[in-house]
C-alpha cells in the first residue's frame, strides 16, 4: 500500500452565495497562479458558503486573496494523504493515529477513479505535532 503524507495549511473564507460565486473565486485565484491541493465548499445559513482552500503556496493565496478582496482565516494545519486506492487504504493511517491517541475530528477524501486517492485529515492544533510524529512526517 503506497501512500504519501504531508503537512498542509488550509484557509477559510466565508462568502455570500450567489450563483457562480465559487466559479468566480476559483477563476480569480487561478488567474493569480494559485494551485489548490484541495477545496471544499459547505453552505451555512440561507445565503452563505464557507470555502476551505488548501494552497500549494500559502503566500501566493494570501496575496491573491488580498488582491480580490477575499478575507481568509488561517493558516490552519492539516494532513494530506495521497496514495494508491485499495480496500482499507486509510485503515493504517487511522491505526497509527489511534495508537498515538490522536483524535481525528474531521476528514474528507475522494478517489480519482483511476487507482489513486486524496484524503485530508484534520486534528486539533494541540495534537498536530503528535499526529505528524505518529505518521512519520
Amino acid at each position: 500500500m503506497a501512500f504519501r503524507i504531508r503537512r498542509v495549511d488550509y484557509f477559510y473564507a466565508n462568502v455570500r452565495d450567489p450563483l457562480g460565486e465559487a466559479y468566480q473565486i476559483l477563476s480569480q485565484l487561478a488567474g493569480f497562479g494559485v494551485n489548490l491541493l484541495a477545496f471544499t465548499a459547505v453552505p451555512f445559513g440561507p445565503a452563505r458558503t464557507q470555502l476551505t482552500l488548501f494552497p500549494d503556496d500559502d503566500a501566493r493565496l494570501l496575496q491573491a486573496g488580498e488582491e480580490i478582496g477575499l478575507v481568509l482565516d488561517g493558516p490552519h494545519p492539516a494532513l494530506l494523504v495521497q496514495g494508491d486506492d485499495e480496500l482499507g487504504a486509510l485503515a493504517s493511517v487511522h491505526q497509527r493515529l489511534d495508537e498515538a491517541k490522536v483524535k481525528v475530528y474531521a476528514s474528507s477524501g475522494v478517489t480519482d477513479g483511476r487507482g489513486s486517492y486524496g484524503y485530508v485529515v484534520y486534528v486539533s492544533p494541540e495534537e498536530y505535532e503528535k499526529a505528524a510524529l505518529a505518521l512519520g512526517i
